[in-house]
């Protein structure tokens, strides 16, 4: 059974609401007696959120948040980059959590298998379709969060058809099924790099440099822009890849009122659970920054190799907005209370998810040393193809329409990682 949504229609100026919606919640205060908003607030114990890649670095903080949230979860990853015992690690967390709070522990399935695998897929979809009171077929899955894309630049720059079979292809299938079982409730996993290289120009990464309709906007000084659809510079195959879905899911929901989608642009994710028990541990060669400082301060790499020392930064390194992972998770739980509630400007919106603030590779080697008390070894290197020496975000949407903003620093993120390394026993 879905969330009920309680917006009203759409009329000009204001929110978007998704059309053809049940309002089950119009005769709850007739049938119950009891208080109407903690049964609403418990409400969600009926909703499952379908999540790929969910034993991800960022799926798998997302999973634990939406759990905590109160979410029943189904996760779909193939463990081509992650490890089962992950899922372990989030019932335990979860379940800590709600022991703790005196609430119900949510449900947690894992599905094994590639999202592209439609014949699974569909089988899996089947099991969460019911019988709605109009005799229709509808879903108990009310809301999708999709991660499973290959995310490395340089593997793109070498591999792109790969990139574009799996982030393309692979989306455009899996949107299609997704329609077909009345699932169109949909968070989309963007990124930082559709901007391109509007990161070093000198503007403010504002989501309205990147559209894909034209848009008017006032800048900070008050003068009116007019921004045509497009993107401009885009560096590598990757980010290429994300920005033709974002312009596929913006098509999709343009052509049909009943998508709701939300594209969230991260910046640089960081950090971990400060349990410890969650960290960023892909199977594959990392390419994240703080992997490869895990990677040298464990021994496994003798030095850190910083690409670019040449920019035109503070210090010659390259400057990123790096936010909290769990700061990020949360940010899908905004995105995704704000689609199902109705409350969203259109039913096709993009943000930014990041500080607005930006840290440059030194001063994060720099702060992870502080932290640790361990010295990491680094190493000059030439700039990586597709790589721009700055990109911060602009982050004053989603905090105005989502109303959420991060919480955690850089030194929260580095002491939590710390943690995760003692509990793994790699901090020796």
């Amino acid at each position: 059974m879905e969330s009920p949504r309680l917006s009203d229609t759409g009329t000009p100026g204001e929110p978007y609401s998704p059309v053809g919606v049940d309002t089950p919640a119009t005769q709850s205060s007739v049938l119950f007696d009891g208080n109407l908003e903690e049964l609403l607030r418990n409400f969600p114990l009926d909703q499952y959120i379908l999540v790929t890649g969910g034993l991800g670095f960022i799926g798998s903080h997302t999973t634990l948040e939406l759990l905590k949230a109160n979410y029943n979860v189904v996760v779909i990853d193939d463990l081509s980059n992650s490890f089962r015992e992950v899922l372990d690690r989030i019932s335990l967390l979860a379940s800590k959590h709600h022991e703790l709070q005196g609430t119900k522990m949510p449900e947690l399935h894992l599905h094994a298998h590639d999202f592209r695998d439609t014949v699974a897929l569909k089988s899996l979809l089947e099991q969460y379709q019911v019988e709605s009171r109009w005799g229709t077929s509808k879903s108990k899955i009310s809301g999708v969060i999709h991660f499973a894309a290959y995310k490395a630049v340089e593997e793109s720059i070498r591999s792109p058809l790969k990139y574009y079979a799996n982030n393309v292809s692979g989306l455009i299938d899996f949107a299609s099924t997704l329609g077909d079982f009345g699932i169109k409730t949909f968070i989309f996993s963007s990124s930082a790099t559709v901007y391109g290289t509007l990161a070093t120009s000198g503007l403010p990464l504002r989501e309205e440099l990147c559209v894909h309709k034209q848009e008017a906007f006032h800048d900070d000084d008050g003068s009116e822009r007019a921004i045509q659809s497009g993107c401009t510079g885009i560096t590598n195959p990757y980010g290429r890849t994300k920005w033709m879905c974002e312009a596929i899911l913006a098509d999709l929901a343009a052509s049909d009122p009943e998508w709701t989608i939300v594209a969230l642009r991260y910046f640089n994710p960081i950090g971990c659970d400060e349990s410890g028990l969650l960290g960023e541990d892909p199977r594959q060669v990392p390419t994240n920054l703080l992997p490869v400082v895990v990677k040298v301060m464990t021994g496994q790499y003798s030095e850190l190799q910083m690409f670019g020392t040449d920019w035109e930064t503070a210090d010659g390194t390259a400057v990123r907005d790096f936010i909290h992972v769990t700061d990020l998770a949360r940010g899908h739980i905004a995105a995704l209370s704000t689609a199902n509630e109705g409350k969203l400007v259109e039913n096709f919106r993009t943000f930014n998810l990041g500080t607005g603030r930006g840290h440059s590779v030194m001063e994060v080697v720099d702060t992870m040393e502080r932290v640790s008390s361990k010295r990491i070894p680094t190493k000059a290197s030439s700039r990586r193809a597709g790589d721009v020496g700055s990109c911060v975000a602009v982050a004053s949407r989603s905090q105005a329409e989502l109303q959420w903003r991060t919480e955690k620093t850089l030194t929260d993120a580095c002491v939590n990682l710390c943690s995760f390394l003692e509990i793994s026993g790699l901090s020796s």
